[in-house]
């Protein structure tokens, strides 16, 4: 069965809804960003806050936000970049895959370059593949950092742990910075957690309890894993309390090498989960 669409309001976004083969996914247009993925199984596989208010305009945590052109404060722009909070259009459905795509306007000055921004998602029976491509549609190069951030639901983080990343450096962010190697076979969760590896090219896989998930990224270099922990998400206001037991972030970024486009060039990553 081809992939079908619908339109509906969630929670106050208009969103789509993607159907193929016994999954699901549903998608809002402010950002672009997936908020659910079902597959065929019928078990949830992304975590949304409890307490994210949709409708502000603020960015949502949970789902996969869009992180572009620039991760984090690393950089002159708003935290993150502005295009999980603008409204994408829905360019509909290509060779089984929802296309969304956003184009520079007068809402994204603060970044003065021309470009198109284009997203696709394709929600199989059991595989997710969520791709980012970047155009440069201006006359002059520019340079941008970007990421998948996604948010990835377990039933505990007590029982889980990330595999894949023994012998990749990593950047500490939760520890002002500091430069590390990943020396343990694999990467579990104590505390507050905020790590970008450099140079990912293996697979990763999020055992949770007695599941997992598989992980895969390409054109992406860089993988980020993030949870809060018990006393920063205390501060928190969207997560109810406990619910940073229930999600770690797994995200395909490009942020510590920036990509730098010439005018005309496309660049392109993606992830896949399953």
């Amino acid at each position: 069965m081809p992939l079908q669409h619908e339109t509906l309001q969630f929670r106050g976004l208009p969103c789509i809804r993607l159907r193929d083969d016994g999954a699901s996914a549903l998608v809002s247009l402010r950002g672009a960003q997936l908020l659910s993925w079902i597959p065929q199984d019928g078990r949830e596989r992304l975590f949304l806050a409890g307490h994210a208010d949709l409708a502000s305009g603020a960015a949502v945590r949970g789902g996969i936000p869009i992180i572009f052109p620039q991760f984090a404060e690393r950089g002159l722009l708003r935290r993150h970049g502005f295009a999980r909070q603008l409204d994408w259009s829905f360019a509909g459905i290509a060779d089984g895959s929802a296309l969304f795509e956003l184009r520079d306007s007068a809402a994204t000055t603060e970044w003065p370059h021309a470009f198109a921004c284009r997203l696709s998602i394709t929600p199989g029976p059991s595989r997710l593949e969520v791709a980012l491509e970047v155009e440069n549609l201006g006359s002059d190069a520019f340079a941008f950092t970007a990421a998948l951030h996604s948010y990835l639901r377990v039933d505990d983080i007590a029982r889980a742990a990330l595999e894949g990343l023994q012998g990749c450096d990593y950047e500490d962010s939760a520890n002002g910075g500091t430069l590390h190697r990943q020396d343990a076979h694999a990467v579990t969760f104590d505390g507050e957690l905020d790590r970008i590896y450099a140079d990912v090219v293996a697979p990763l896989r999020l055992v949770d309890g007695d599941g997992h998930l598989d992980i895969e990224h390409e054109g992406f270099g860089d993988a980020i894993v993030w949870n809060p922990g018990e006393a920063l998400a205390a501060g928190l206001p969207d997560l109810a309390p406990g619910e940073y037991r229930r999600f770690v972030c797994v995200e395909a970024g490009q942020v510590l090498q920036p990509v730098l486009l010439a005018p005309g060039q496309r660049w392109r990553g993606r992830q896949l989960l399953g």
